[in-house]
């Protein structure tokens, strides 16, 4: 069961829409968009956001991470934990990016 996040910290789509700043540089879309990000769960003591990369070769997942740090520190309650983890199961494919994604790319 997921505990409501604090009335300070922002909801689950506030925070999505936080990560659609972060673009992969490698295609130039912005991570949620293209499927990159599993979960978001806030809770009181922590954010955790579950998230893979387009290939575990991807060279760039490391300074992606800092770049989702950096962008959901300003938003979060000081005293609040940030977790993000990079994860491969299931693995990433076309089929999990949004429209608006799969459009920008004519598929």
């Amino acid at each position: 069961m997921t505990t409501a996040a604090p009335s300070n910290q922002p909801d689950e789509a506030a925070i999505r829409d936080i990560l659609r700043q972060i673009i992969d540089p490698e295609v130039g879309m912005n991570i949620v968009d293209l499927g990159l990000v599993y979960r978001v769960e806030p809770t009181p003591d922590r954010l955790l956001i579950e998230m893979t990369m387009t290939s575990p070769a991807c060279p760039l997942g490391d300074m992606i991470i800092e770049n989702v740090r950096a962008a959901l520190a300003p938003a979060l309650p000081q005293d609040q934990a940030l977790d993000v983890n990079l994860v491969w199961e299931p693995p990433w494919q076309p089929s999990m990016m949004n429209e608006t994604a799969r459009e920008h790319f004519g598929w």
